[in-house]
C-alpha cells in the first residue's frame, strides 16, 4: 500500500491548488482525479466559458466596427469554431495542471476515489494510506423535478459549452453568473434569449442598482426576461421544447429549441465514502470548523462541498489555508465577508462586501458613491460607457463596507476594493491614492470621492 502525508480528492481549483501547496511546504503528496484535471473549472467551467464570452465580445465588436470609424463587411461567426477554441483554451490550461503537478512531484492517481476508514482513500479497487486526506470533489449542475435534464433539449452549463448545433431559441432558466454568462453568449451569436428568474430581479446576490442596469444593458441587447417567474414543466415531446412558466400575471407557455438549467450546483459527495468513515453533513454539504477540519481527525474538506461560497478562488484560498495549518503555520480564519464575486457577460459584473440594502439592514449610517462610465475618459475613448462603480462607507469610521461594479473589464478593477477593505483602508485613503489617467479604475477614486461630496468629473 503506497502511503503519503496528504492525499487530495479531486483536481479542480481546489484540490491541484491544495496538492500544489502541501508539495511546497514538504508533504509527500498525491491527487485523486477521475477524469481531467483541473476539475470542471479548468475544462468545463471558468477557463472554457470565458473563452467564449471573448468570442462573443469580439464578433459583437466586428458587428459595431464602424463606431470606431472602421469598416468590416458581413462580420459572420463559425459556431463549431468557437465551440472548438473554447476547447482548445481548457484542454491547454490542463495540461497546464498536468506540468505544475509533474514540477511539484505530486503523483496523479487516475481513477474514482473513494474514502474508508483509517485515513485511507481507495481508487479503482486499489488502496492508499494518508496522514490526511483533503475532499474537493467539488460539484455539478442542479437538477430540479420540474426541470429534468435530459441532455438534449434540456440541458446544463456543461452541454452548454458543445452544443454541435447553435439554437435559433434557448431559454435560460435561472439568472446566477452562469445564466446570465451563457444568456450573453447566446445573443451575441444571434440566438433569440429569454432568461426565466424566481427572483424579482436578476443576478439577484447582486445591489439592486446593479442589478437594474444589468438588465437594462440586457433588454437593450435584446434579450427577454421574465422576473418573479417559475418553470413548472417541460415538454419535451415535440420537435422542439415547451416551457409551462407561472408569473404574478398567470401562465404562460415559451416555446424554444432548447432550455438551459441553470438553477444553481449540487456539491459532489455521493458514494465517496462519508458514510463508511461517518463525516458529517448538512443535506448536500460536508460540515467543517475554520480550517476544513470534519469531525473525523484526519478528514478535511473544502471548495463547493463545504457550506462557503462555491467560488473557484474560495476553493483555492481554502486548501491553501487547510494545509498550512496542517504544517502548523499560524493561520487566520478565512474572511468571507471579503471575498469577491464576478460575472463575465457583458457589461461584466464585479462586487464585494455588503450591498446598500444590506449595510442599512445591520444598522450602519452610510455614505453611498457612484460615479457612472459615462463620465469616464477611458470609457468613452472605448466606446464602453454602460455601468457604474458604487460605494459604501460607514459614515461613522470611515470603514469601507461594499464596492459593486457594472461595466467592461471590472471584473479585473474590484481587487482594489478587496485589497483595501482587507487592509482597513478608510475613504479618504483612497481618495489620496493617485489613480492614473485615463483608466476605468479612475471610477473607483471618483465613486469614492461622490461619497464624500469631493467628486470632480461630475
Amino acid at each position: 500500500m503506497s502511503k503519503y502525508d496528504i492525499i487530495v480528492l479531486g483536481s479542480g481549483p481546489g484540490g491541484y491548488v491544495t496538492a500544489i501547496r502541501a508539495s511546497q511546504l514538504g508533504f509527500k503528496t498525491a491527487i485523486v482525479e477521475k477524469e481531467s484535471l483541473g476539475g470542471v473549472c479548468l475544462n468545463w467551467g471558468c477557463i472554457p466559458t470565458k473563452a467564449l464570452l471573448k468570442s462573443a465580445q469580439v464578433f459583437e465588436y466586428l458587428k459595431h466596427a464602424e463606431d470606431y470609424g472602421l469598416k468590416v463587411k458581413d462580420a459572420e461567426h463559425d459556431f463549431d469554431a468557437v465551440v472548438k477554441r473554447s476547447r482548445g483554451v481548457a484542454d491547454g490550461m490542463s495540461n497546464g495542471v498536468k506540468f505544475l503537478m509533474k514540477k511539484n512531484k505530486i503523483d496523479v492517481i487516475e481513477g474514482f476515489g473513494k474514502l474508508k476508514p483509517g485515513k485511507k482513500v481507495e481508487v479503482d479497487g486499489k488502496e492508499y494510506e494518508a496522514d490526511h486526506v483533503i475532499i474537493a470533489t467539488g460539484a455539478r449542475s442542479r437538477e430540479l423535478p420540474s426541470l429534468p435534464q435530459d441532455g438534449k433539449k434540456v440541458i446544463g452549463y456543461r452541454k452548454a459549452m458543445t452544443l454541435e448545433k447553435q439554437p435559433k431559441k434557448m431559454i435560460v432558466v435561472g439568472s446566477g453568473a452562469i445564466g446570465v454568462e451563457f444568456a450573453y453568449f447566446y445573443n451575441s451569436m444571434g440566438t433569440e434569449v429569454t432568461i426565466v428568474e424566481y427572483m424579482p430581479k436578476i443576478v439577484p446576490v447582486e445591489d439592486d442598482e446593479v442589478s437594474k442596469q444589468l438588465e437594462r444593458s440586457f433588454k437593450k441587447s435584446g434579450i427577454k426576461i421574465m422576473t418573479s417567474a417559475e418553470v413548472t414543466s417541460v415538454d419535451t415531446s415535440g420537435k422542439g421544447v415547451k416551457a409551462t412558466v407561472k408569473t404574478k400575471k398567470g401562465e404562460e407557455v415559451l416555446e424554444a429549441d432548447i432550455v438551459l438549467s441553470a438553477v444553481g450546483i449540487k456539491s459532489n459527495i455521493e458514494n465517496i465514502g462519508l458514510e463508511d468513515v461517518g463525516i458529517a453533513v448538512d443535506r448536500d454539504k460536508i460540515l467543517v470548523n475554520d480550517y476544513y477540519q470534519t469531525n473525523i481527525p484526519g478528514y478535511y474538506a473544502i471548495g463547493d462541498v463545504t457550506p462557503g461560497q462555491a467560488l473557484a478562488h474560495v476553493a483555492s484560498a481554502e486548501g491553501i489555508l487547510c494545509v498550512e495549518k496542517i504544517a502548523g503555520h499560524h493561520v487566520e480564519p478565512l474572511d468571507y465577508g471579503n471575498v469577491p464575486g464576478c460575472t463575465y457577460c457583458s457589461p461584466e459584473v464585479a462586487s464585494v462586501g455588503l450591498t446598500e440594502a444590506q449595510a442599512k439592514e445591520q444598522g450602519y449610517d452610510i455614505k453611498v458613491g457612484k460615479f457612472p462610465f459615462s463620465a469616464s475618459g477611458k470609457a468613452s475613448a472605448g466606446g464602453n460607457k454602460e455601468g457604474f462603480v458604487k460605494v459604501i462607507f460607514d459614515a461613522k469610521y470611515g470603514e469601507w463596507l461594499g464596492c459593486h461594479m457594472i461595466g467592461a473589464g471590472v471584473t479585473d478593477m474590484i481587487a482594489e476594493a478587496v485589497l483595501g477593505r482587507k487592509l482597513e483602508t478608510t475613504g479618504h485613503e483612497v481618495l489620496k491614492a493617485v489613480h492614473p489617467h485615463p483608466t476605468m479604475s479612475e471610477a473607483v477614486m471618483e465613486a469614492v470621492a461622490d461619497a464624500y461630496d469631493e467628486v470632480i468629473h461630475l
